[in-house]
């Protein structure tokens, strides 16, 4: 059986090549150890609300950016603000 390659029309930029892999993307990088002034405040909501979408889960690291050390303190601050009606556990269906 012999291989016919075939004429198929070039990929718009981001999707996938023929190995599977993505093209390179620029490394994120974690926001709290950038900035050594911002601080994770259970009671702050505004700051919390990029961690958490918009079903109400928690983002994880690897699409947040955060290292792991501060994923555990944002994971802990969201939790507490759930538990004290700050932030709600799910979101509210229309």
């Amino acid at each position: 059986m012999a291989f016919i390659k075939r004429d198929r029309p070039s990929r718009p930029p981001g999707e996938r090549g023929p190995e599977g892999r993505r093209p390179y993307q620029k490394k994120r990088v974690c926001r709290f150890c950038k900035n050594k002034g911002l601080t994770i405040d259970y009671k702050d909501a505004k700051a919390l609300r990029p961690y958490i979408t918009e079903r109400g889960r928690i983002v994880p690291r690897r699409i947040s950016g955060t290292c792991a050390k501060h994923q555990r303190v944002v994971c802990e601050a969201v939790k507490r603000a759930r538990n004290l009606a700050i932030i709600p556990f799910t979101a509210t269906s229309i």
